[in-house]
Order: C-alpha cells, then sequence, then structure tokens
C-alpha cells in the first residue's frame, strides 16, 4: 500500500507540474486526487505554485475538504471546489481547477465552449456555466465555502467541464491523466475557438455525434498514453520532478565492547 500511495502521489506531483508546463496554470490553480484506496478522501497539495509541488506536499483530506492530520502548511482556500465535486461525483477521480488565459474572452462574454477540432470535444459542447454571484452575490469570486463548492458541482453536473463566469474552468477525469489531457485539450479548443472569433461568427462545432466519438478517443486509442509520455518529456526538459524525500538511513549501531573481568583467573 505505501508504493501504491507514493505513485499516487509522485503521478499527481507530475500532473500539477504537465499543467503548469503547458500554460494552462501559473501560480494559482491546482491539480487533486481521490484517494486510491478511500474514496471518501482526496489529496491535494499545500499551498503553493503548481509548477513546484512535490511529492511530498500533498495533504489529504476527507470530503469535506478537512485535513486528516494538521499538516502544519498553508492550505489551499478554494480546496471546497475538489471536496464537494468529490461528493457529488462518485465516478470522478481527479479535479483540476484554472485560470487559462485562453478561456478568459469566452467567460467574460459568456459565450459558449464549443468543440471546434476532434480534440476539443473532451471538454463537451456548450458546458454549462456557473456564475458565483447569481446565489452567494457580492464576493472576493474565491470558491471557500462549502455552499459554493456544493454549488459549483451540481452546475456541473453530469458533464467533465464548468465554466466559472469572470472567474475560471473546473475540469473531472475519471483519472489523474484522464483530467490532464481534458484540460490541456480543452484549453488548446478554447484558444482556437477565440482565434477563430476574430476571424468571423460563423463557428462550426463538431456534431453530438462527432463530439461523442471524438471525447472517447484518450480512452479507446493510445492517445491519452502518447499524450502523457510527451508532456512529462517537456517537464523533464524543463527541470523534471523532483522525487519524494527519503527518510534519512538509519545510523549503524556500534557493536557491543564487551567488559574485561577486573578479576584475575586463579590458576
Amino acid at each position: 500500500m505505501a508504493n501504491k500511495i507514493a505513485e499516487a502521489r509522485a503521478e499527481l506531483s507530475l500532473a500539477n507540474r504537465i499543467v503548469a508546463n503547458e500554460g494552462i496554470i501559473d501560480a494559482f490553480g491546482h491539480v487533486s486526487m481521490r484517494h486510491p484506496d478511500n474514496p471518501n478522501r482526496y489529496f491535494l497539495s499545500r499551498s503553493r505554485a503548481p509548477e513546484l509541488v512535490t511529492p511530498d506536499d500533498f495533504i489529504e483530506y476527507d470530503l469535506d475538504s478537512n485535513p486528516i492530520r494538521e499538516p502544519g502548511v498553508g492550505q489551499y482556500s478554494e480546496r471546497v471546489i475538489h471536496g464537494e465535486i468529490f461528493k457529488a461525483r462518485p465516478d470522478v477521480m481527479s479535479v483540476c481547477h484554472h485560470h487559462c488565459p485562453a478561456f478568459m474572452p469566452l467567460l467574460a462574454n459568456r459565450i459558449d465552449y464549443v468543440p471546434v477540432f476532434h480534440l476539443g470535444a473532451v471538454g463537451g459542447i456548450k458546458p454549462p456555466f456557473w456564475d458565483q454571484h447569481d446565489e452567494f452575490g457580492d464576493t472576493n469570486m474565491l470558491v471557500i465555502k462549502p455552499e459554493e463548492g456544493a454549488s459549483l458541482a451540481r452546475a456541473m453536473g453530469k458533464g467533465m467541464m464548468v465554466l466559472m463566469r469572470r472567474h475560471g474552468v473546473t475540469v473531472a477525469g475519471t483519472s489523474v491523466k484522464d483530467c490532464v489531457f481534458r484540460t490541456v485539450f480543452s484549453a488548446r479548443n478554447a484558444a482556437y475557438q477565440v482565434q477563430a472569433l476574430s476571424i468571423g461568427s460563423n463557428i462550426e462545432s463538431l456534431s453530438a455525434g462527432e463530439a461523442n466519438l471524438a471525447g472517447s478517443i484518450s480512452s479507446k486509442t493510445t492517445g491519452l498514453t502518447r499524450s502523457w509520455e510527451y508532456w512529462s518529456m517537456r517537464v523533464a526538459k524543463a527541470g523534471g520532478v523532483p522525487a519524494a524525500k527519503k527518510a534519512a538511513p538509519a545510523k549503524p549501531r556500534k557493536p557491543a565492547v564487551k567488559k574485561s573481568s577486573s578479576k584475575k583467573k586463579r590458576r
């Protein structure tokens, strides 16, 4: 079990670094994963830039987003985004929240996301918008209350992406790798869509049937593995992912010194 958890932490660390290296996340944003052995818990890094996240940075939370153990470090204030989606969606194994620049023109103008190329199908056709102000009025725009996270999860529904007005995007996945795949290619699609809108308003989206078939590329082909290997290589070229800290080796014990008897043997 220890090796399984260590591997999960390493994969999640790499996921955070991939989305940062691909320009989806900067100093803000985060990727989480459901605990591989306990569906009622999840892992999320301590509060730091995703590009710096290591396997040792993850905090274990319950689905109410309370740490299992006092971490003694700063925590992300928006962790309820992850906890409430995991709570509402047993099928979701990973969540990414980001503020990718490619999406901002769509979010500011409430323009529906539509897949304009085949890999963009992972975001769906016209995923739902969520406007925090509709239910909670004026806020600082951070999703920090459980009821706010629950509202966001309801807006996502059974889909895999929800657009947050004037804020960002939250993406779900059936695995960490699937979540990263959806995050990266939906952002690529958003960039293409905005570029296409600058040319003209007559954008041709994939049909519902095309989106359904193209959306399964990652799970029914080697596309997911190929993409993960490619992004991992790019992270490695950029400096790689630090390994988890190893426990200091135990100091070798000095052999016991036999005490010589003070009494001489009598002849």
